[in-house]
């Protein structure tokens, strides 16, 4: 008995100190490589320069659209983006949640706003997520989203903006093109934005 408790606490203690996955790159600031340009009506192309991967302000929407591998939940996606110019929205994510899609908006609705689209049909601007934030042009933000089967939380610049159940709620996208974007893409809505150092990792479910 003794020996079998030391053997747990053994495995327990291991298990803590396991490192995290490894981050893994999506952009090698060179190509646009697995990215495509999101067919939205009237947008404009997009581009790689600088090292960043440009999304120039479409009418409205201009976007990239990932085609590889990606994970349906218990992921976390990392990314550095920047509003150029405009003042609308310019780097939310679309991504998978709950066995479906979700888009993180990220200064839209005159500039911003931040929060979720969609949940139990409340859209980011109605719903718990929503919350201000002052994105200054030309200023690059560190973004991280956590997405696992029970939660949704996410960070700019290490602060948590949102942190929302999900489980056994109705996770939807907007209604209109934003489903273009689907299962892995980012949009910018009037305005010209950039990203850069894009990563996600496997996470453990809550």
């Amino acid at each position: 008995m003794r020996r079998l408790l030391s053997l747990l606490a053994l495995s327990s203690l291991s298990h803590a100190q396991m490192p995290a996955s490894e981050w893994k790159s999506l952009f090698d600031g060179k190509s646009l490589g697995a990215w495509q340009a999101t067919p939205f009506p009237r947008h404009k192309g997009v581009r790689v320069e600088n090292g960043a991967l440009v999304l120039p302000a479409g009418q409205p929407l201009t976007g990239v659209t990932w085609q590889g591998a990606f994970p349906h939940q218990d992921y976390e996606l990392r990314f550095e983006a920047v509003r150029m110019l405009g003042g609308d929205f310019f780097a939310s994510v679309t991504l998978p949640a709950a066995g479906r899609y979700a888009t993180w908006v990220l200064g839209g609705w005159g500039g911003d706003i931040v929060g979720i689209s969609s949940i139990d049909g409340w859209d980011a601007s109605g719903n718990e997520t929503r919350t201000y934030y002052n994105f200054e042009t030309g200023r690059w933000y560190r973004f991280r989203i956590r997405v696992t089967a029970q939660r949704i939380q996410a960070w700019i610049d290490d602060q948590r903006v949102v942190n929302v159940p999900i489980a056994g709620r109705d996770i939807s996208l907007r209604p209109g093109d934003i489903r273009l974007s689907a299962p892995l893409g980012f949009a910018s809505y009037n305005t010209t934005g950039a990203l850069r150092n894009i990563e996600y990792r496997p996470v453990a479910s809550d």
